[in-house]
């Protein structure tokens, strides 16, 4: 296809034909532009823009990528309020570009990588698409199913399938973090400023991040993710002392941001990761772990009347105090976004046993999960008019949209990433493949436990994260199990 492009590229602008071509064109842009102008209309100024990414699409998609990561943390959601069906822009019309260029890239030269087809977390991944395509089918609501089924595929194929192919340079693994922390660090100071504005004040803090994120949930979730990426690059020798300098003061950042969040899931994500980072540092036996765990269950079983007293007599709320806001997180007896998300997960629950196979389909709980409130679970922050929000989480949500295959799926590609994160993290010598693997590795691991408490996998704010890491592993896992401690350094061809 490349070849073809070259050929017809050569003949329209070789020699002295090519430049009475440009400047034939370039005087009609002129003109146009001029005459657009005169009568404001302004569009047909980001016309160049356009013809500049529409090269890169056929001759540099992994530039479109990077592009992609760049532009998503300063991308705005735009939404059709009649459905409650929304795109980021610029982001999301970019990433169906992508996923476009890649199916007549895929019909046309008719070969990719088959190591990449055929690692199990690819296939998984592939029977998740494949189980959503079923349970679409039989949706109550069809159009928002479907909808949601290509807004996961132009999720997964450019920043999973293609992210794999561009993280064959590790430079590019690097890039990718680099390029998502600048435009987050200027997020962070526009919500920082906002919140400066109310005294920092805990409410506020809610609401700040928008028009970026829609809330201060989605914000922590993003921030957490990327703490133990800057940890690794922070405390790691291989790379430079500028570098690491640059990675410190990124890292102070997000935790400052974090912390301001007061979003409680992300806290408690971040503390997990630092659990699991002492568990693999100190090489503790998986056997100890299981036995630790069944104590634990145990203890929580024998006094579980007391424990649950307890919960139901803690009524501290919400606080700009840190220590107060961490206690608010046990409520369930006055908080009113524990108790919602309580109602939200027992609705969920009762729409499994309505249909424990197929579920309702993809993307259709916040429009079908009304009619399973009780009246008795409901909340002040209730609503049956489905415009705030789902499930909120990762495992029970596809559990009443795609039935029970749905969710076992989701916790089959969280144990295939964790497993093949810790095979490239003990089989490498490679000390930077171990950080980037390890560190990987740790910030998915915040989202998959934030995961339990929210859902964020249909926006892109969180979706070109989750998928470029997992493609990053999966990445090192392949390219580096032939040549040990090796990863290719060279360009890299997305088409091919």
């Amino acid at each position: 296809m490349k070849d073809k492009l070259t050929e017809i590229r050569s003949y329209l602008f070789g020699g002295k034909r090519g430049i009475t071509i440009l400047y034939v064109l370039s005087a009609i842009f002129i003109g146009l532009d001029c005459y657009f102008v005169y009568h404001e209309i302004y569009w047909l100024l980001f016309f160049p823009l356009f013809l500049v990414i529409l090269y890169l699409y056929f001759y540099s998609l992994d530039k479109v990528l990077l592009l992609i990561v760049f532009v998503t943390p300063i991308a705005i959601n735009i939404t059709q309020f009649e459905f409650n069906v929304g795109i980021s822009i610029p982001s999301e019309p970019l990433m169906l570009g992508v996923l476009l260029m890649f199916i007549i890239k895929l019909f046309y030269d008719n070969k990719f990588d088959h190591q990449i087809w055929t690692h199990p977390l690819t296939i998984v991944i592939g029977l998740q698409l494949v189980w959503m395509f079923v349970t679409s089918l039989t949706s109550d609501l069809p159009l928002v199913s479907f909808k949601h089924l290509l807004a996961r595929l132009w999720f997964v194929i450019p920043f999973y399938i293609l992210g794999i192919k561009l993280f064959r340079k590790r430079s590019n693994i690097n890039l990718f973090i680099w390029f998502y922390a600048v435009p987050l660090i200027g997020v962070i100071a526009y919500t920082t400023y906002n919140h400066s504005l109310w005294g920092f004040d805990e409410q506020a803090g809610h609401w700040v991040m928008e028009p970026f994120y829609n809330d201060h949930t989605a914000y922590g979730a993003i921030l957490a993710l990327f703490i133990p990426m800057f940890c690794g690059f922070t405390f790691s020798k291989v790379y430079s002392t500028t570098t690491r300098f640059f990675a410190f003061a990124v890292l102070l950042i997000l935790l400052g941001a974090l912390v301001l969040s007061y979003c409680r899931a992300a806290w408690l994500s971040l503390a997990f990761a630092l659990v699991v980072l002492v568990v693999v540092i100190f090489r503790i036996k998986m056997k100890w772990i299981l036995f630790i765990s069944i104590i634990f269950g145990f203890v929580f079983y024998i006094f579980s009347f007391e424990i649950l007293d307890r919960l139901e007599k803690n009524r501290q709320g919400p606080s700009a105090n840190f220590v107060e806001h961490l206690r608010s997180i046990s409520n369930i007896s006055t908080d009113n976004s524990n108790l919602e998300r309580i109602n939200r997960w027992q609705s969920a629950f009762r729409m499994f046993e309505d249909r424990p196979v197929f579920g309702y389909g993809p993307g259709t709980y916040q429009f079908e999960y009304a009619p399973f409130q009780r009246s008795e679970e409901k909340t002040l922050i209730s609503t049956n008019a489905g415009d705030k929000g789902n499930a909120h989480s990762e495992y029970i949500g596809p559990l009443a949209e795609q039935g029970l295959p749905g969710m076992f799926l989701v916790i089959g590609i969280v144990i295939l990433f964790i497993t093949t994160a810790m095979k490239v993290y003990r089989r490498s010598d490679d000390p930077e493949i171990k950080m980037l693997s390890l560190s990987l590795m740790l910030s998915l691991i915040t989202y998959f436990l934030h995961g339990t408490m929210n859902n964020f996998l249909d926006t892109d704010k969180a979706s070109v994260p989750v998928w470029g890491f997992m493609a990053a592993i999966v990445a090192l896992d392949i390219y580096t199990s032939t040549a040990k401690g090796k990863i290719e350094n060279g360009n890299v061809e997305i088409g091919n």
